[in-house]
């Protein structure tokens, strides 16, 4: 069945500057997954965004093989910006989204208020108790000790550093009213080595996503089937379709059988429906002569329906 275009001004922008946007992120409205709507923008074609609650930020990089997002938070500290207090939204995310912090974020704070801040070396047996450790900002962590890119930068600048884990957005906002800067480092995979060496830390919060698999969306992009489409929705329903290269919508595939253009052939229409009438009379007209013939014989049929046939 063919649909209108589910997207203004016809196909999905697969990239955004030097970052490509597949299924299930998109956009455009209509493209990818509806679950990832308007989460994403793309300013002059160039800088991709990440809309969240506590506003809308860079993405430095995407991975689909390990669905995540790198998303980069200007007020955060890095080497190459200069150490000065900011108190800005710290970076959250909607907890309704298929959007989630990666565990392998690591959050470090920067010369915080020991008055109102627990600051202190983790103990050993937080490793097997971590729960007894959530309040406790770790004083002796690894990364206050080997900052990515600028080791020695604490001790030049007379800056103390703790590693804290937040649970939740509420933490970070809480530990920034005492504390005057901080920043979010990541794992970053590296696969040409072994655990625990196969990890480098670096500057960003990773974001990951999840991708719904559906048979409808393996239909669309397989290639057997036509040249193959991009998954999307319909923006007023948020039904699946399938986004086709020449501008055709489908409820299936970009096949020639399967996806019809909206200029539907009228001959063919009007075929189908004499068609249709002609069968109906001879199916009437057998009925009747079989109710003439054996008048007192009783006809029942099985009828099988919508409901209960397997497509």
């Amino acid at each position: 069945m063919a649909l209108p275009s589910a997207v203004a001004g016809g196909l999905c922008r697969e990239s955004c500057g030097n970052i490509p946007v597949r299924y299930p992120l998109g956009i455009d409205d209509g493209c990818g997954s509806p679950y990832y709507r308007n989460m994403l923008t793309c300013a002059d074609n160039a800088t991709l965004r990440l809309r969240t609650p506590s506003g809308t930020y860079p993405v430095a990089g995407a991975d689909y093989s390990d669905p995540h997002l790198v998303v980069t938070d200007p007020s955060m500290w890095t080497c190459a910006r200069p150490f000065t207090s900011v108190h800005a939204a710290p970076f959250s995310l909607d907890t309704s989204t298929r959007f989630s912090l990666s565990p392998r974020n690591d959050y470090l704070f920067f010369d915080c208020d020991e008055a109102r801040v627990i600051v202190a070396p983790r103990p050993a047996s937080c490793d097997r108790y971590p729960g007894r450790c959530d309040s406790a900002c770790d004083s002796a962590g690894y990364l206050c000790r080997n900052l990515p890119g600028c080791r020695g930068a604490l001790e030049e600048g007379n800056m103390t550093c703790c590693a804290y884990r937040p649970r939740a957005a509420g933490s970070l906002r809480a530990m920034l009213r005492h504390c005057e800067a901080y920043t979010s480092v990541y794992w970053r995979a590296v696969g040409d080595k072994f655990p625990p060496y196969d990890q480098v830390p670096a500057y960003g919060v990773r974001v990951d996503f999840e991708i719904p698999v559906t048979t409808r969306c393996l239909q669309c992009q397989d290639k057997r089937r036509g040249d193959g489409g991009t998954c999307g929705f319909d923006p007023a329903t948020r039904d699946f379709v399938c986004i086709c290269d020449d501008g055709r919508n489908s409820t299936t595939d970009c096949a020639g059988g399967h996806a019809s253009g909206h200029h539907g052939s009228a001959g063919v229409i009007a075929a189908s429906v004499v068609v249709s009438v002609s069968a109906a009379i001879g199916i009437g007209a057998l009925v009747w002569y079989i109710r003439k013939i054996r008048p007192s014989k009783v006809v029942t049929c099985g009828v099988q329906s919508n409901e209960n046939r397997f497509f």
